[in-house]
Formats: C-alpha cells, sequence, structure tokens
C-alpha cells in the first residue's frame, strides 16, 4: 500500500508546526526537557491532545523486562520525540521503530532542536 506515507498527514504537520513555533521562540540549543515541555504548552493552546510521559512496559518472551517511557504521545496516534543531537541518524530511527513497536503507534515524528533550522523526521511502522 503505497499510501502509508501520508498516515496521519495532517497530525504530523500540525506537530511539526509546533516544533517550528516552539524553535523560533526558545532558540536553538537547550536541552531536550525544556523543547518537550514547551511543545505540552503549544499542543495545549492548539487543542491537540497530549499526553506526557506515558509508560509502556516491555515484554520478553512474555515476562516484563522494563518500561519504555516516550516524551510525548500527540492525538492518541504520534509519538513525539524531542532530541537535540548533531544529526538524526540511523540509532534515532532504529529507536523510534522500537518505541512504535512497544507503544503500538503508528507514527513517530523525530524533532530536533541542535540548529537554527528544525531537523525532523517521520517514522511509519510498517505492519505486515
Amino acid at each position: 500500500m503505497n499510501d502509508k506515507s501520508l498516515l496521519l498527514k495532517q497530525e504530523v504537520y500540525e506537530v511539526v508546526n509546533c516544533a517550528f513555533e516552539v524553535l523560533n521562540t526558545l532558540g536553538h540549543g537547550l536541552l531536550e526537557k525544556p523543547y518537550e515541555n514547551a511543545l505540552v504548552v503549544e499542543f495545549e493552546l492548539r487543542g491537540i491532545p497530549v499526553r506526557q510521559q506515558e509508560r509502556f512496559d516491555i515484554v520478553y518472551k512474555g515476562v516484563r523486562v522494563g518500561d519504555y517511557v516516550p516524551d510525548l504521545i500527540a492525538y492518541d496516534k504520534v509519538v513525539v520525540d524531542t532530541k537535540v543531537v548533531e544529526s538524526i541518524g540511523d540509532h534515532e530511527l532504529g529507536q523510534m521503530l522500537n518505541y512504535l513497536k512497544i507503544s503500538k503507534l503508528p507514527v513517530g515524528l523525530i524533532l530536533n532542536f541542535k540548529r537554527a533550522k528544525l531537523e525532523w523526521k517521520r517514522v511509519v511502522l510498517q505492519q505486515d
């Protein structure tokens, strides 16, 4: 199915717009947490449903072995991960794929606030 890339297109668009607003207001290069918290404020101002630091069990062969705590979940569907890294690479993409598997949510968004220009990547969990 070719429209996988368009999954939750409007929601992702709204989240990225919020990230641009946060970056333009706060500037770049802070730690990750202020960006995460500012996104919560911006989401709430725009009426976007958001959950912060929700816990998901990591299960191995039927046994809980830990937990995963994503930064944000927007619209009950999009995992939002705030980063301040040199660039979004394979590590961050692989991490997001794991987050999507654990949370059973379809789309992830990695937002990098390291530079004056927002870097972002959308990740869609391919279902078999």
